[in-house]
């Protein structure tokens, strides 16, 4: 099997372009592509509230569902303003496009730098956890975590690089699973609580060790934010949904929405009714004990559990989904290499997911796919290109005039000063444990962005053409040098090749072996090829260094313009094959294809031929 076959299995045949319509998303796929990471997030921030207020004790506790009612109105504001987004930039981009149209350049790329760094702690946090609850259930897998979050995050690209629609066919079935299994938690838990009352609580109240003061409720507000999470892949992917586009996207976005908020206030709810207070020694999660509660230890709770560990793994799909298009998009705009800009043979930007994917990677071999030091670095983000959207979406109504702008700038208002204060208690409630890493990555972002659309400009100054370069000139001084690896049946083609595109082509050969060489001579005199040959002397044993100096001589003794050197070489019939081949000709493209004025070419001729 040769590579391009191997390729051909693991990422499918090549797709025309005339097949991206058919490519794009309905709204039942949209959703678990794009939705996965905030419903998770969604199903674990009950948690984030109760595991803060419980240093106020039962009080404190008591109060965990004033602090939930706060955050699914934040919410409601968040959903309407990235709503609002989509149909104001249906063409996609999110936080960054309308962050850097309507406040500027260095805000977009803020938000911009914000939301990629997030999608690569998404992707890290989201793996790390799910293979968490997996080692959790079968504890021998432990000792092999990082290997395994490597192995998902592999398996998530890869189904990434297939394509959007089979990666959406593939995550669909547990995504809607966990809905389905959760929601039925929530109605069975809640019927039961007004059939027979609250059962008895999981775990006694702790005591407690502080009272509830402002500073507490927000530090359970900004962890229960965490809820909020992923709210803005929708607006960054509308491109890939079917037409109608912008209003597919806002529907799903109401799915996701509605979906997100009955999870979080039905988990809030139950926590409430079963007085379910977090496991001190970390053994159990409140969603193991709802689910505990509720199923009991039958095949619904490890169904649960089940799906529970498979959306936390799905989560960083969000992230594949939305990483790869917001890179294309800076791409688009020169603030980003132009790789990421390309589509793949698969119509989707494979460079952009190959690159989040190796480093999320090297993110978890860093911190060794342990989530308790990867989550102080998480939401940082995601909550800054919330406030620089939302400020932006202000500032685009104001600018619209249009009626009824007043009300729209109002709730982008609203949810602006809210995320700004999670944004700040987050960043410094985490900032020494690691939020502070975050906080240098972002401007960092911002500057290497800068620096690439300066070298982009550059780059235009010096290759548009001038009025002296109108004209071109009738005739480029031309020499073909043939590298002569030995004489064998491969250098044949070559030397014929390179008679066809000069009048006066010339053999070189290395000189690494004087005994070979005085051979190779007696040869060549056999072969009558009708060609000179010259001899470079290797001092080194290198045979790129001799050439290239050669090749620098011609050029600067004025000889010649342009230099074409014809590397012979044999193609190998299958892929085994590959690795007895000596890779000199290989090793000899590399170091030649980056010097100016010279044009590499291979002539490969298959054994037998």
């Amino acid at each position: 099997m040769t590579f391009a076959s191997f390729r051909r299995v693991l990422v499918g045949d090549t797709l025309p372009t005339a097949r991206m319509v058919h490519e794009r998303l309905i709204k039942l796929l949209a959703l678990p592509v794009f939705a996965s990471d905030a419903i998770s997030s969604s199903a674990y921030a009950v948690e984030e509230i109760l595991r803060v207020m419980v240093f106020a004790g039962a009080v404190g506790l008591g109060c965990s569902a004033g602090v939930a009612a706060a955050i699914g109105l934040l919410f409601v504001f968040v959903t309407i303003s990235y709503r609002q987004t989509i149909l104001a930039y249906p063409s996609g981009g999110g936080a960054y496009i309308v962050a850097h149209d309507n406040l500027g350049v260095v805000p977009g790329l803020t938000a911009a730098a914000a939301l990629l760094t997030d999608y690569v702690l998404t992707v890290a946090v989201s793996i790390a956890s799910g293979v968490a609850a997996i080692t959790s259930a079968i504890p021998p897998l432990f000792p092999h975590r990082v290997a395994l979050c490597v192995f998902f995050i592999a398996f998530i690209a890869l189904a990434n690089l297939r394509g959007a629609r089979e990666s959406g066919k593939l995550f669909a079935p547990p995504v809607y699973l966990f809905i389905g299994t959760v929601l039925l938690m929530v109605v069975v838990g809640l019927v039961r609580v007004i059939l027979h009352g609250p059962p008895a609580q999981v775990l006694p109240p702790p005591a407690a060790v502080q009272g509830v003061t402002l500073f507490l409720l927000l530090r359970a507000f900004a962890s229960g934010c965490a809820a909020l999470t992923g709210i803005e892949a929708i607006s960054n992917g509308v491109p890939a949904f079917r037409a109608p586009q912008a209003r597919n996207a806002s529907i799903t976005l109401l799915w996701m929405a509605a979906t997100c908020i009955a999870i979080f206030a039905g988990t809030s709810v139950l926590a409430q009714a079963f007085r379910i207070v977090p496991d001190p020694a970390e053994q159990q999660t409140v969603f193991s004990m709802m689910g505990h509660v509720v199923f009991g230890n039958g095949i619904l709770y490890a169904l649960l559990q089940a799906s529970t560990a498979a959306i936390l793994i799905l989560a960083a799909n969000t992230s594949f989904a939305d990483f790869p298009r917001l890179g294309s998009i800076l791409a688009r705009d020169g603030f980003a290499p132009g790789q990421l800009a390309n589509l793949g043979d698969r119509l989707v930007f494979a460079n952009g997911i190959i690159l989040l994917g190796l480093a999320s990677i090297l993110l978890v071999v860093a911190f060794r796919g342990d989530t308790h030091l990867l989550i102080p670095l998480y939401a940082v983000g995601v909550f800054l290109s919330f406030t620089l959207s939302q400020t932006g979406m202000v500032v685009h109504w104001r600018k619209l005039g249009t009626p009824g702008w007043r009300i729209r700038a109002a709730v982008n208002a609203v949810g602006a000063s809210a995320t700004a204060v999670v944004l700040v208690v987050v960043a410094s409630v985490k900032f020494h444990a690691g939020a502070w890493i975050v906080l240098v990555l972002i401007p960092i972002g911002v500057l290497l962005f800068l620096r690439i659309s300066r070298h982009y400009r550059g780059l235009d100054v010096m290759l548009r053409i001038r009025p002296e370069d109108r004209h071109l000139p009738d005739r480029v001084r031309h020499a073909v040098l043939v590298v002569l690896p030995g004489l064998n049946r491969a250098v044949l083609p070559a030397l014929s090749y390179a008679k066809t595109i000069s009048p006066e082509p010339e053999a070189v050969y290395i000189d690494v072996n004087p005994a070979e060489t005085a051979r190779l001579r007696e040869d060549w005199r056999r072969l009558n090829a009708d060609l000179p040959l010259t001899v470079l002397k290797s001092t080194s044993g290198s045979i790129s260094e001799p050439l290239l100096r050669y090749t620098r001589t011609l050029r600067a003794e004025g000889r010649v313009d342009l230099v074409t050197v014809v590397i012979p070489e044999f193609a190998v019939t299958r892929w085994w094959q590959g690795i007895f081949r000596d890779r000199a000709g290989l090793y000899l493209k590399l170091a030649l294809m980056s010097e100016p004025g010279l044009v590499v070419t291979n002539i490969r001729r298959q054994p037998g031929a």
